[in-house]
């Protein structure tokens, strides 16, 4: 924080903001951008893309700007012009955010994987920095986007104030004292897989939110996809399919003792949940000390005699701490989570009721499937078919409840953006020695060993 506040102190003083362009306006992007107007003067939102153009511009005089410096545009020319003039500018058209050459950095917020994929892409083609609140996209393709990204030499990366950006800076914090996390987990209170938009649109409409989203957190998915991020980002697995998730009336430092820590080495640590424990909805990180100087010390700072310790971040503040991350990436080129390594936990679609013979499937937070995590070899070797994916897929088959999709049930939509990249990223990250193929499509060598892989991530840090 102290590096990211002297960035901003120091861009404020040259009277130029770091200009942002975004993608959707619900819930969680009206309250950034209202944030961001308010306090963050270092970022100036210079444009909305929204697929209803008006309620961009509620959201723009929401945050206090008049109606009559928003302007609709329908053309490159048009906007580039209405920049110029220092309007702001609202649009239907992703590709005009994505190729102008006026924004600086984007911010995609819709949590939408299809769409998602589609401006994700075009903006990495046209040299722009991309801080994405899409955990479902992330959770699907988002090693291949970052290979893209650096390629492309920008970043691609999650954000703080979400849970996996927010469990990776304690990561960071962790490894950089000389511990090793075992477990990197997510805190919630309530975890139902058969909620769905009705039963949460109580809910939805006390806090102004969309019924679907809601769901999407209460059946698991959302948590789900967050904690497959912070495993590819640390190099960590699940011990079973849906992590363990157990319900804890208690404190955090208390998981302490719930877990094997010899299950844990062998595997490399992993991600995992609680429900009811407190302080929610915070995360927390379990660690082991590598020497006995580290845990001596550790001992007499009270957290204990180990083998595991326990950290953790009582809160995630979400549009309020959505900015400081566009100054991460702008200022700073920090990347909040998220590497181009090959992925080691997928997240992989459920039924959520007994699905039939050709029903076309819903969006995530719908009536028909929930995401569950399991290891990515495992999910690749099972051609089960990714939670991200499922939207659009004509079912061809009946599939019980509970179970979990593969490929071979459905058939997928016709022309997916998300589609060709996954089957672009599981070329690019075979399983069992297969052939790895570059993101650019050429080949490539083979997979890099786990160890090299967390050569490089330390390193980073």
């Amino acid at each position: 924080m102290i590096i990211v506040d002297n960035a901003i102190k120091a861009r404020l003083k040259t009277g130029r903001p770091v200009v942002v362009g975004m993608y959707g306006i619900g819930f969680m992007g009206r309250g950034m951008l209202i944030n961001v107007e308010h306090y963050m003067k270092v970022l100036h939102i210079a444009a909305i893309c929204n697929r209803d153009v008006e309620r961009a511009i509620r959201a723009f005089m929401d945050a206090g700007v008049a109606r009559g410096e928003i302007v609709e545009v329908t053309s490159a020319t048009a906007m580039a012009h209405a920049l110029r003039a220092g309007k702001r500018v609202v649009t239907s058209d992703p590709a005009l955010i994505a190729r102008s050459a006026l924004i600086d950095i984007v911010v995609e917020t819709t949590g939408h994987v299809e769409y998602g994929a589609r401006v994700t892409t075009e903006c990495i083609e046209n040299g722009k920095d991309i801080v994405s609140l899409n955990v479902e996209l992330d959770a699907t393709v988002g090693p291949l986007l970052r290979r893209k990204a650096e390629a492309a030499g920008v970043i691609f990366s999650g954000a703080d104030g979400d849970q996996p950006g927010v469990t990776m800076n304690l990561v960071r914090h962790v490894e950089t004292m000389g511990l090793r996390p075992l477990v990197c987990g997510n805190i919630k209170g309530l975890q139902d897989r058969y909620r769905n938009p009705t039963t949460q649109e109580a809910f939805a409409r006390q806090w102004n939110q969309t019924p679907s989203m809601v769901a999407s957190f209460a059946d698991g998915t959302k948590m789900t996809a967050e904690q497959a991020i912070v495993a590819n980002a640390v190099g960590l697995k699940v011990s079973q399919r849906g992590m363990i998730g157990r319900e804890y009336d208690g404190h955090v430092d208390e998981l302490v003792d719930l877990y094997d820590i010899d299950e844990l080495r062998a595997l490399g640590g992993i991600v995992d949940y609680v429900v009811g424990t407190r302080p929610s909805p915070g995360i927390y990180v379990l660690a082991e000390a590598r020497d006995e100087n580290q845990a001596f010390f550790l001992n007499l700072g009270k957290l204990g005699k180990g083998p595991l310790y326990s950290f953790y971040t009582a809160w995630h503040l979400t549009v309020l701490e959505f900015g400081i991350s566009v100054a991460r990436v702008a200022l700073c080129r920090d990347v909040v989570i998220g590497n181009s390594n090959a992925p080691s936990v997928d997240v992989v679609a459920a039924a959520k009721r007994p699905l039939r013979q050709g029903e076309t499937i819903d969006g995530i937070g719908g009536y028909m499937t929930y995401g569950v995590a399991e290891n990515y070899e495992i999910s690749r070797r099972e051609h089960l078919l990714p939670m991200g994916l499922a939207e659009g897929c004509r079912l061809k088959r009946d599939v019980p409840v509970d179970q979990v999709l593969t490929y071979d049930d459905v058939e997928a939509p016709a022309g997916s953006v998300a589609h060709a990249l996954r089957r672009q990223q599981d070329a690019l990250f075979p399983i069992g020695g297969e052939e790895t193929v570059s993101a650019s499509g050429g080949r490539a060598a083979s997979r890099r060993s786990n160890s090299s892989q967390e050569d490089e991530r330390t390193g980073a840090l």
